[in-house]
């Protein structure tokens, strides 16, 4: 059973004293992992907290892994490429973004994709599934090239590793404790956990991240962990960041429906 996150902080040490500049405010969102219907509400959330919030400077961070896992890659792509036209959104390249990007040349990273959630993603893409079913890698290699067009590649290559706004740092995975952010290696960006997740003295900045799954939003004193589990909890979280508050927006599936929930930070 999923707790309630005001109970789940009350047992944590909370972030403190971390803000981003004055005039800005950001919504960094968690894993999306192909739920279109979650990101699609949680967008809509977003737009209505930001126009009722007043005046800001606002920039929305997607943490990465995008694709793969839920339904439909596809139209998250779609999605966030389109957002992009009307709103600053800053996205950050996540494992299975580089595990899809990899496929069209990789067979070896084909064979990998597939077993951790690159089958729905080429599924969403429009192969008819027993075409799918009836491949080998080397012909579902060939028709990665024709399913998936271009500029979806070129926009998923476009994505950043880190991304850096006041006090906080956002990347996917976490961080080599003790690198400097400018020095991380991709790889760990992208991929570490248990030595970014059991450090628990503090950074340079606070770490905003996703990659691990956790059932309710992990906030700790030097990192915030916004991976709620949408494909498998069906909740997927933005966290927003103004001057020195923080506070949570999430779109939540049970029963075939979609609710909005909003939570404050505690005083």
């Amino acid at each position: 059973m999923i707790k309630p996150l005001k109970a789940l902080f009350r047992s944590r040490e909370r972030v403190k004293g971390a803000s981003v500049p004055e005039g800005q405010r950001v919504y960094a969102i968690g894993d999306i992992h192909g739920c279109f219907d979650l990101f699609e509400a949680l967008a809509e959330a977003i737009e209505k907290d930001d126009k009722k919030s007043g005046p800001a400077d606002t920039t929305v961070i997607l943490l990465g892994d995008l694709v793969d896992r839920g339904p439909d890659s596809r139209k998250v792509i779609e999605g966030a490429r389109d957002w992009q036209k009307s709103r600053k959104v800053r996205i950050l390249a996540g494992n299975h973004e580089e595990m899809f990007l990899e496929s069209f040349t990789d067979k070896g990273t084909l064979r990998h994709f597939l077993k951790h959630g690159g089958r729905e993603t080429i599924l969403s893409y429009g192969i008819p599934k027993k075409e799918y079913n009836d491949a080998s890698i080397e012909s579902l290699q060939e028709r990665l090239h024709e399913l998936v067009p271009k500029k979806h590649r070129k926009f998923m290559e476009s994505f950043e590793e880190w991304i850096v706004i006041g006090d906080f740092a956002f990347v996917h995975a976490g961080i080599t404790p003790g690198v400097p952010i400018e020095d991380q290696k991709r790889r760990d960006l992208l991929w570490i956990r248990e030595r970014f997740l059991a450090h628990d003295e503090p950074h340079p900045h606070i770490i905003v991240h996703g990659h691990t799954i956790f059932e309710d939003v992990d906030e700790r004193s030097n990192r915030i962990g916004v991976d709620t589990g949408a494909f498998r909890y069906g909740r997927l979280t933005a966290v927003v960041l103004e001057g020195d508050t923080r506070r949570y927006i999430q779109s939540v599936e049970k029963d075939g429906k979609i609710r909005i929930e909003h939570y404050d930070t505690l005083p």
